[in-house]
């Protein structure tokens, strides 16, 4: 199954957009927040990613809403799918290696 990694900053619209495009689409992902992983920050800065938010998956990553590659991935996964590989529809949230609030 691939993963998905959606890396977000507080109050950002383009990354609410594109939850809300992965939620409708049935695209399952993980999501970290910027502002808690000072080390993701400085990597993605090297990599010349500057807005937020940024998507990884197994063979892509991008920064910014990206309507058109969030169909592009749609349309890989119900490939999957369709030849039976398990991809689930429920999007999970997962924030394991944030720093905490102090």
């Amino acid at each position: 199954m691939m993963k998905i990694t959606l890396w977000e900053k507080p109050n950002c619209v383009q990354c609410m957009q594109t939850k809300r495009e992965f939620d409708k689409r049935g695209i399952i992902y993980q999501v970290k927040r910027l502002d808690r992983s000072p080390k993701a920050v400085e990597r993605f800065l090297e990599m010349g990613l500057m807005a937020a938010p940024i998507v990884e998956t197994d063979k892509k990553r991008w920064s910014g809403f990206r309507l058109e590659k969030i169909k592009s991935l749609e349309s890989h996964l119900k490939h999957d799918r369709m030849r039976g590989i398990n991809v689930p529809l429920e999007p999970m949230v997962q924030v394991a290696d944030e720093v905490e609030d102090e």
